[in-house]
């Protein structure tokens, strides 16, 4: 079967990657990933979160959640403690991940506007737009 460029799946992959080496490689001074900025950038703006929940808003699945948010709390940019219900667990951002997002915020900017700026303002804003409506049309329930 050829894949072609017709497969959404495909061509998506192969974006994605390209793009995070782009975000990983403007973020390399901070020593943050583009998949960490991420994380973290969530946790800050769901301010304490339910791992489920977080899970749920960054459409991952929570083996691969706490794979990645293990390094994060190692670092103490995270927390992850106990929650109400002993089966769920509450992750809030720490004042030095907070710190940590205001220092990769100018080199993100930076990555931001050359994206947008080689994309175009129009083309940026409906590509966000289509991205938001496949994640949505593709949402396995």
């Amino acid at each position: 079967m050829k894949e072609g460029p017709l497969c959404a799946c495909g061509n998506l992959r192969k974006a994605v990657r390209a793009v995070t080496h782009f975000y990983d490689e403007a973020l390399r001074p901070v020593g943050l990933r583009a998949t960490q900025v991420a994380l973290l950038g969530a946790c800050g703006m769901l301010e304490g979160v339910t791992m489920s929940r977080l899970a749920e808003f960054l459409v991952m699945d929570r083996t691969t959640l706490t794979r990645n948010l293990r390094p994060l709390e190692r670092e103490g940019l995270i927390r992850i403690k106990a929650g109400k219900d002993q089966r769920e667990r509450d992750v809030t951002i720490t004042r030095q991940g907070v710190g940590s997002l205001a220092k990769v915020y100018p080199l993100w900017k930076k990555a931001q506007s050359r994206v947008a700026t080689g994309l175009g303002q129009e083309r940026m804003s409906r590509l966000l737009s289509d991205l938001s409506t496949l994640v949505e049309v593709t949402r396995v329930k």
